[in-house]
């Protein structure tokens, strides 16, 4: 982290509050005052605000893409608990991992507003969180900014149910307590613009949702022996496309982030979530409105947002977040200036056959 983090800190407070006129416009509007300012005849009034912000320095697009927000973020967290969340899908993977120079942009901006109780927190599908941690340099940001690393396949969880697909019977799951608990956290989704091989893409959304699902220690640390014990990441996964979309959905009524922040610095394509080739864009997003960040994501990566079915689906429920493209206020760069058409999983047309009845799937 040396080269790009030890001059971002110093910049951070001094450029990155400048920014473009019009960002600095709009980051001074409430946001009802912002969907107002974006209504004209015949245009629909925006109803949530999704930050655009590119450049060369990871950590600081972080940063400043959250700027806009700065007093409504202040005043979501209040006196409670940050729970930063990053999408390690593997512990040794460093391509899908969300990168230690996104969560030091994001841990900056708090610092800049006063938030000290922070937890980095994960469950990943193989290994312990806290390898992981090691591995991506995360340790090293929480003793630089005073945050506690947390497994949460260490901590408390309640039981939630999922269907499979496959019998349509509830299925009992452990999921973590500390990404629903709304009262004394607020959650943030570090997330990744990916490409995922049985749902499409996985953002701000799917990073909370599967990563809540926890395993017994030692689950996905040998491959063989007794005492490997059990996840229950894979029961959110219902069994195939329909399941996991509707689990994903289902789930996602209490298990979704306060704050989305979606880093596409160097997203994934192709046979994602794991095994799939980078791209460079040089974008990070940011929103309170974590369905309109998804929905941004899907557009920056070329992706059409109606192929993928857990998004559509709480786009439909109404009561999740903005899905309307012509509802969501961007602010910054324009999406269609860094828009990247991302290869698609090769399972695409299984990915989508969510679209069919089941019976004929």
């Amino acid at each position: 982290m040396k080269s790009e983090c030890q001059s971002t800190r110093r910049s951070f407070l001094k450029t990155s509050l400048l920014g473009s006129a019009a960002a600095l416009a709009a980051a001074k509007l409430p946001a009802a005052m912002a969907a107002q300012a974006a209504t004209a005849p015949g245009v629909t009034a925006a109803t949530s605000r999704v930050s655009l912000v590119a450049g060369k320095d990871r950590a600081k697009i972080a940063f400043d893409s959250l700027t806009p927000f700065k007093s409504e973020i202040a005043a979501a967290i209040g006196t409670k608990r940050v729970v930063l969340k990053p999408n390690n899908v593997m512990i040794n993977r460093p391509l899908c991992a969300s990168s230690a120079y996104n969560l030091e942009g994001i841990l900056e901006f708090l610092h800049s507003i006063g938030k000290k109780n922070i937890v980095i927190a994960e469950s990943p599908a193989n290994g312990s969180a806290l390898d992981g941690f090691h591995n991506y340099g995360y340790d090293k940001l929480a003793t630089k900014y005073n945050a506690k690393m947390v497994s949460l396949d260490a901590e408390a969880y309640d039981i939630m149910y999922v269907m499979d697909e496959h019998d349509l019977q509830p299925h009992a799951i452990r999921t973590a307590t500390m990404l629903m608990d709304p009262k004394n956290n607020f959650v943030i989704s570090a997330a990744k613009l990916k490409t995922h091989d049985m749902i499409g893409i996985t953002l701000s959304l799917k990073n909370i949702v599967v990563g809540s699902g926890i395993k017994d220690s030692g689950y996905g640390v040998s491959r063989s022996g007794p005492g490997r014990g059990r996840s229950d990441k894979p029961l959110i996964h219902g069994g195939g496309p329909h399941g996991i979309n509707y689990n994903v959905f289902t789930l996602s009524a209490k298990l979704h982030p306060d704050l989305a922040v979606i880093d596409g610095y160097e997203g994934m394509q192709g046979d994602g979530p794991i095994n799939g080739s980078p791209v460079s864009q040089k974008v990070c997003v940011a929103s309170l409105d974590w369905l309109a960040a998804d929905r941004v994501g899907a557009e920056l990566m070329g992706v059409d947002f109606t192929k993928i079915g857990y998004l559509s689906y709480c786009a439909k429920a109404g009561d999740r977040g903005q899905g309307d493209l012509s509802k969501i206020q961007v602010v910054g760069e324009k999406i269609q200036d860094h828009v990247k058409t991302y290869q698609l999983p090769p399972s695409w047309e299984h990915v989508t056959s969510w679209q069919k009845p089941m019976a004929t799937a």
